[in-house]
């Protein structure tokens, strides 16, 4: 057990992943220098350049280069910054990438890993803060992940990178520094929600950092005599329909929350399986249809903090009582 942020957990990750097999490869700008976040610290230094690869401010030109590492064999590994960038390999992605198994019978594979860093990243505005996660999950042939913790952050790379088709790794960019303890190996199956905590009242779905500002809602909540199993959805697809289906039936409601705008968000895919499988109350929440504002005051009408969550849950319960609850603790 190792005490590691999520960046330094990611790092470990590829290191490990490029130990293990000489066909994994990074590339991107800046990795030299350990890129945005340091997730690549000193990997070029142990890997040399033709491993860890600075290419150009050209994303278009990195992620096709790296579909056609894939297709000769490689499993590249493909950093992209910010997810609000990958909008220029759009093409590359989701055209090529995304579709060559299919249209050429299985004779190709694309086994590379786009991170994606997604979500609002504090003062850096509405091209710099977008959660897209929505966008991929809709294209067929594509695995879409969110990890949430230094522990997922690790062992949900490794799954990717093993994984033999494209994957859109979806990290939040304000995680990076968030720590905790990564079991040594730790290894976690793609399509494998978890079970943050059990509860009896409903059902909390999240996943990347939305997860932990459900858990301080669920954990107030409690106080307040609410009892919510929250689940980390950890990869939105595949996603884990058994295991939210199970939870589900069993507290009689449902809630999805996540930090991407509420309007057609993968929350409405989640919710829609729940009710039409299991006819019970059925509920989302979501960032509203704006662009993320610079100024911290706009900024924070994007953002989807505890206090949202916990009004949801309450009012979803219906108890009066509850509610009169929430709105004296959030005072």
């Amino acid at each position: 057990m190792a005490l590691m942020n999520c960046a330094q957990a990611a790092c470990a990750a590829l290191r490990d992943a490029m130990h293990a097999d000489p066909r994994v490869v990074a590339l991107g700008e800046d990795l030299g220098r350990g890129g945005v976040f340091g997730q690549y610290m000193g990997l070029q230094q142990l890997f040399g350049t033709g491993r860890v690869i600075d290419t150009p401010i050209s994303e278009s030109t990195i992620m096709g280069a790296a579909v056609g590492m894939a297709l000769v064999g490689m499993r590249p590994v493909v950093e992209m910054r910010v997810t609000d960038f990958a909008l220029c390999a759009m093409d590359e992605l989701v055209n090529q990438a995304a579709k060559n198994r299919y249209m050429f019978g299985g004779q190709g594979r694309v086994p590379l890993v786009a991170r994606l860093p997604g979500g609002i990243w504090g003062a850096s505005a509405a091209q710099h803060s977008q959660s897209l996660e929505a966008w991929f999950v809709h294209v067929p042939g594509l695995v879409v992940v969110a990890p949430a913790t230094p522990a997922d952050s690790y062992a949900l790379l490794r799954a990717a990178i093993a994984c033999g088709d494209p994957v859109v790794y979806q990290e939040h960019k304000e995680l990076w520094g968030l720590e905790g303890e990564v079991p040594e190996g730790h290894s976690v199956e793609l399509g494998r929600a978890r079970v943050e905590r059990s509860g009896g009242d409903l059902t909390l779905v999240a996943w990347s950092k939305a997860l932990h500002a459900a858990r301080e809602a669920a954990d107030r909540a409690a106080k307040l005599g609410i009892s919510v199993e929250l689940i980390d959805l950890r990869t939105l697809w595949p996603w884990d329909r058994d295991a939210v289906l199970a939870s589900a039936a069993r507290t009689g409601r449902l809630l999805v929350v996540h930090e991407a705008v509420q309007v057609a968000g993968f929350g409405a895919e989640v919710a829609a399986t729940v009710a039409e499988t299991l006819g019970i109350p059925v509920k989302r929440l979501g960032g509203p249809r704006i662009p993320v504002g610079y100024s911290r005051p706009l900024e924070d009408e994007a953002r989807l903090g505890a206090e949202k969550i916990l009004s949801a849950i309450a009012g979803f319960v219906g108890e009066h009582g509850a509610v009169a609850a929430v709105r004296s603790d959030q005072h």
